[in-house]
């Protein structure tokens, strides 16, 4: 699934969601799925937020095809629950990747260079799994 808009300014999930689709899919990562009210009691403690708005930002992020929803529970018992589709770490990957790669498309040798110039202040482990990937590649091209 991809992102149709990327918040340059944001920072961790606030790039890919609106603030509390962050804070709502960060609440689902960390369970085994939960009800609209078990998430907005969790959201309440931190500030009040009704139910409403709880319940139109879970179902558009059941649209936009984030979350799943099952039906637990019989007669008056019955409840929605909402899971993630994807873990964190999967959402994460995709996203990045189809982002660098969107950039590398559409700006080439610039963003290459920029994030060359980003390697200064990273630890030397990223810098040798880079050179690692590069050699894969070079070895690959050269077939």
């Amino acid at each position: 699934m991809k992102i149709k808009k990327l918040n340059v300014g944001g920072e961790g999930l606030n790039r890919f969601f609106g603030p509390l689709e962050a804070k709502i899919m960060d609440l689902l990562w960390s369970s085994e799925g939960m009800s609209i009210k078990e998430v907005q009691s969790i959201l309440n403690k931190d500030n009040p937020i009704s139910i409403n708005a709880v319940t139109t930002v879970m179902n558009r992020l059941l649209e936009k095809g984030h979350l799943t929803k099952a039906l637990v529970g019989t007669g008056r018992t019955q409840a929605a629950r909402f899971s993630t589709v994807q873990s964190k770490e999967q959402f994460l990957s995709e996203q990045t990747k189809a982002v660098s790669q969107g950039l590398i498309q559409e700006y080439g040798s610039l963003v290459v260079s920029h994030m060359i110039d980003a390697l200064e202040d990273v630890d030397q482990e990223m810098i040798a799994k880079l050179e690692h990937k590069l050699s894969e590649i070079k070895k690959r091209n050269k077939q």
